[in-house]
């Protein structure tokens, strides 16, 4: 028996979409704005004035979802976000910012 296709969506019965699961960076005092904005442009590839829009998002709310993908994509991306390192500016900066992964 062969799918049949929904008009409406041009998909099939058939077809399964994977879960999707946001990757949400989470606040802390040990990074500053510049150093958030050099990240998420160094590992997403976001415009300067997304990458800012997200640090102040994650200072003034405490979080930020950078990304929304798949669940090997999202551990992919948390895990690059863990291994980015401390903010050379700061001192007091031990090491990476952390992130979540949450499905949607």
């Amino acid at each position: 028996m062969s799918p049949t296709v929904t008009p409406a969506t041009g998909t099939s019965e058939t077809e399964k979409h994977a879960p999707l699961f946001h990757v949400i960076l989470l606040d802390d005092d040990q990074h500053t704005y510049d150093y958030v904005v050099e990240m998420l442009g160094a590992l997403f590839f976001l415009p300067l004035e997304i990458a800012y829009n997200h640090a102040v998002e994650v200072d003034m709310t405490g979080r930020t979802i950078v990304i929304t993908c798949e669940l090997a994509h999202a551990e992919f991306a948390r895990d690059q976000i863990h291994g980015y390192g401390a903010d050379p500016r700061m001192p007091k900066s031990k090491g990476p910012m952390r992130a979540v992964i949450q499905p949607v």
